[in-house]
């Protein structure tokens, strides 16, 4: 199955420059899931998502479709094909 996965401009440098980009993985891959197989095709932008123990940065923030992966206890839900996962890391200031 295909998922997509999008990337605010601050990130797009550590995936190759892409905005948007599609990842093909087996049925019934959860969204960790497919953060691990970011860690292997795309190792800079895994180093900016998740620390050395494999847990999501605090300041990063995935959605898959509208719901926010984290506040919704997500990281385990099974992807569909199709499904769009955005990345966007946290804005500071004032």
């Amino acid at each position: 199955m295909r998922v997509s996965v999008a990337l605010p401009g601050a990130l797009r440098s550590y995936a190759r420059g892409q905005a948007e980009f599609a990842v093909d993985v087996p049925d019934g891959t959860t969204v960790d899931g497919l953060l691990d197989r970011l860690a292997v095709s795309e190792p800079a932008l895994e180093r900016r998502l998740r620390d050395e123990r494999g847990v999501l940065r605090r300041h990063v923030n995935v959605y898959l479709g509208d719901e926010d992966v984290r506040t919704g206890g997500l990281l385990g839900q099974p992807l569909r094909d199709g499904d769009r996962v955005l990345v966007l890391p946290s804005v500071a200031g004032g």
